[in-house]
């Protein structure tokens, strides 16, 4: 709804040849009189995403990177699929907020998550933390989950 008002917004103002500040759009300023629908459209959330992976999960995101007029409009979606059983696994976004809808059962199922940055950033936690490079000493990492030196190892192994 935000994105088709901005839309018509821009289009009637380019119609009416009314002066417009210049935008800035990833990192490069173009002229509004040249902004097109298609700055204000992304037709990837439609598509459903392959989950054939070993989360059993796919996220196709919709921020800036996707939608050049969500610049400065501090919004974004998401969408993530998921196989029977799958997961997103535990994350988090650093600069944004996230709500995530989702429709449970034991077959496949779509959440829509939206968040409060137009570029949220995503940071897995186990990549964070077993995948760093540089690698946590596996001491560390052994104290402060309180495992065996080989259960860190192993994880570690698996990034």
């Amino acid at each position: 709804m935000v994105i088709n008002t901005l839309a018509c917004i821009a289009l009637l103002a380019m119609s009416f040849s009314l002066p417009l500040p210049p935008i800035l759009v990833l990192f490069r300023t173009f002229d509004p009189k040249v902004a097109t629908a298609n700055d204000f459209f992304f037709s990837g959330l439609r598509v459903p995403g392959n989950t054939s992976n070993k989360l059993g999960s796919m996220v196709t995101p919709a921020n800036v990177a996707q939608i050049s007029g969500l610049n400065t409009l501090g919004i974004s979606l998401a969408r993530v699929d998921y196989a029977p059983y799958g997961l997103n696994p535990p994350h988090t976004h650093p600069r944004a907020t996230e709500i995530l809808t989702l429709n449970v059962g034991k077959t496949k199922a779509v959440a829509i998550a939206a968040l409060s940055s137009q570029n949220p950033g995503v940071i897995t936690i186990a990549n964070a933390v077993f995948g760093s490079k540089p690698a946590i000493s596996a001491d560390v990492l052994t104290k402060a989950f309180q495992v065996d030196k080989k259960v860190v190892d192993y994880l570690q192994s698996q990034f």
